[in-house]
């Protein structure tokens, strides 16, 4: 054969990418050869390295042997002693082949046995292979270079030439560090950075920045092989400063290192505290609620004024406070719970979570209403609050009664959400009662049920009527007559518009306690509620039959 033989691909193909599926790679003893599919057979003559195998689109390097059925030997590359490279799944080859090797581990050698119709077909391919030939290929991969689709539409090709550090990879709101160099497919450079800083979500160049960098690893390199709609499209780029022109429908080959990157986490649900690591901190453990936390700080203003530095001065003790106990700011607190020791981070919290639209007179300046803050904090040390699994049954039952004291004291401030949590903390901390005495049951059931009506008190002020339903439940389970379950669970079906549970929960807290005062207003309220609502369907009722008359 010639030495160019190039194991053209069947008839009609024209190149289009093939997706064969095949994800189920047959598992096979050495000598032993099963059907892969479509006729396809594959016996295993030595076994690979390892779980992966190559996809689609990967760069694989073989060395073969193929011969007719008869033995007949019609090329090899071991003869040639150049292993052959080719793209996979891209119709670069017969279709038994692109199937065949997505089967096969590094370092594996196989022998596939290739009907005429994952071959070469009725045609053949003269002088050699006749028609309708069953062929034989001994096949050994000896690597593959990974190229991914990351986009899934053929529009950014990713090929990795240097792996990266750890599995993580950066996130939208992440602040990546990359170095690229982007040329034209005749290798003309239009743009190059020894080193520039964006947020992956804002992107930086073309449109394939930020697709790309969200699939690497810290120190990953590669080559990426970017389309017109993730480059610069149909209007292409003028030239500008140290940039070249990009032309008009132009694919991009750009080599892309991610050398580091900041991650940055949303604090709050709504994205008003945001943290940007700017040091990694040591292990898993972060403070808890009622952690005693040592650290630097320095708080600044929009336009860098300093109002607040602690811990920074030589003999200067680290500025030291117990989280969930307001006092920092509700911004600063949140942020520092999801802090690690050592860690060293900037956290920026916009006025509903600092000093909202109040002036405030801090240490060294004064903070104007409506100000966002800024924070670099550095994580020293910290004491987590005891869990109750470090606890004895006595403890438990004396950080619960505690829990509540402190949930009473915020919820006579005004305080119901931060109230809330405190109930819930004391329930967990006797919610598993194996261990108590009966003494001890006694004591936490009967904290149980306060905390759970607190609790349900807590939810009806800040309008989670489910959830107050639930606590109220909860208690009713353990004490079926409890007047206060009934009375507040009424009201939350009232404003759940449950109105008949409502008024079997207010007439049977009436039978158990006929003269309680609150109870009989609450009645009051629910008939006038029944009143309105029975007006609401007559006036709808009476709309719908004068429509039908």
């Amino acid at each position: 054969m010639d030495d160019d033989f190039q194991m053209p691909p069947v008839g009609g193909m024209n190149g289009e990418e093939l997706d064969f599926g095949g994800d189920d790679v047959p598992i096979l003893k050495v000598g032993e050869e099963k059907e892969i599919e479509q006729g396809l057979k594959k016996k295993l003559a030595k076994e690979g390295e390892g779980y992966e195998t190559p996809e689609n689109g990967d760069e694989v390097e073989v060395h073969y042997t193929g011969t007719l059925m008869d033995g007949t030997k019609f090329d090899s590359s071991r003869d040639r002693g150049t292993p052959f490279k080719f793209t996979l799944g891209q119709g670069q080859v017969i279709k038994g082949w692109d199937i065949g090797i997505k089967t096969m581990k590094k370092g594996e050698n196989a022998v596939f046995t290739i009907p005429p119709e994952l071959a070469y077909g009725e045609s053949g391919s003269p002088p050699t292979i006749p028609a309708n030939a069953t062929l034989q290929f001994d096949v050994e991969l000896l690597s593959w270079v990974s190229v991914k689709d990351i986009c899934k539409d053929g529009g950014v090709f990713k090929k990795i030439l240097a792996e990266g550090e750890k599995w993580e990879n950066p996130k939208d709101p992440d602040e990546v560090l990359v170095k690229y160099k982007a040329r034209l497919e005749d290798g003309t450079v239009v743009a190059k950075s020894d080193g520039v800083e964006f947020t992956v979500k804002d992107g930086h160049f073309c449109l394939a920045f930020a697709k790309a960098v969200k699939t690497m690893k810290k120190g990953e390199k590669v080559l990426l092989t970017v389309k017109p709609q993730y480059g610069f499209g149909e209007k292409g780029k003028p030239a500008s400063g140290d940039d070249g022109a990009v032309p008009p429908n132009a694919t991009l080959e750009i080599d892309l290192e991610l050398v580091s990157w900041k991650t940055v986490s949303e604090i709050t649900d709504d994205k008003k505290v945001m943290k940007k690591i700017l040091k990694e901190g040591e292990g898993y453990e972060r403070p808890n609620e009622g952690a005693t936390v040592r650290v630097k700080l320095i708080g600044k203003l929009q336009d860098g004024t300093v109002f607040l530095k602690k811990g920074h001065g030589e003999d200067e003790e680290p500025f030291e406070f117990k989280t969930d106990e307001e006092q920092v700011i509700d911004g600063l607190d949140r942020a520092v719970m999801k802090m690690k020791k050592g860690e060293v981070a900037l956290v920026t919290i916009e006025p509903e979570y600092a000093f909202g639209s109040s002036e405030s007179k801090q240490e060294l300046a004064v903070v104007p209403p409506n100000s966002t803050v800024y924070y670099e904090v550095e994580l020293l040390s910290f004491d987590k609050e005891r869990e109750s699994w470090d606890m004895n049954t006595e403890e438990k039952i004396e950080a619960a009664g505690k829990k509540k004291e402190e949930g009473n004291a915020l919820f006579k401030a005004g305080k119901y959400a931060r109230a809330s949590t405190r109930y819930e903390k004391a329930v967990k901390f006797i919610e598993y009662d194996s261990s108590f005495s009966e003494d001890e049951k006694k004591q936490a059931k009967a904290l149980k049920v306060t905390c759970n009506l607190n609790n349900a008190a807590c939810k009806l002020k800040l309008k989670d009527y489910k959830q107050a339903e639930k606590l109220c439940t909860k208690v009713l389970e353990q004490e079926s007559t409890n007047v206060k379950a009934l009375y507040r669970r009424s009201q939350a079906y009232i404003e759940l518009a449950d109105l008949d549970l409502a008024e079997f929960d207010i007439k049977k807290a009436l039978e158990i306690d006929p003269n309680n005062r609150e109870v009989k207003l609450e009645y009051r309220r629910l008939k006038e509620k029944m009143k309105e609502y029975n007006k609401k369907e007559a006036k709808l009722y009476g709309n719908m039959f004068a429509k039908l008359k």
